[in-house]
């Protein structure tokens, strides 16, 4: 049973930053999932996959798993590169190709 605390990032369909300044302790599945015969669905016996903790810093995370005797593994996460791109830009006189139509 380990826990992996992780700063989520935000998905493609996001524009702003809602929902990934939280930390987020999962646990890791303990059994593989299986498939019902019947149906077809995909299924676990594992109830520790349904669980997710949200905590505002690294340190009350790992805190929570210190104070419980929880196994962990902090993943740091990968800030994105910004470029700063004005419109006028295309404009400019030190463009790298010239503007065209």
């Amino acid at each position: 049973m380990t826990a992996r605390i992780y700063k989520p990032a935000k998905t493609a369909m996001q524009s702003g930053t809602a929902k990934t300044k939280d930390w987020v302790l999962e646990f890791e599945p303990d059994h593989p999932r299986m498939i019902e015969p019947l149906m077809g669905w995909t299924s676990s016996a594992d109830m520790k996959q349904q669980v997710k903790l949200r905590f505002e810093t690294r340190e009350d995370a790992v805190a929570y798993c210190e104070r419980y005797g929880i196994p962990y593994q902090v993943m740091e996460p990968k800030e994105p590169k910004r470029r700063v791109i004005a419109y006028a830009d295309n404009f400019g006189f030190g463009r790298r190709t010239p503007w065209t139509h």
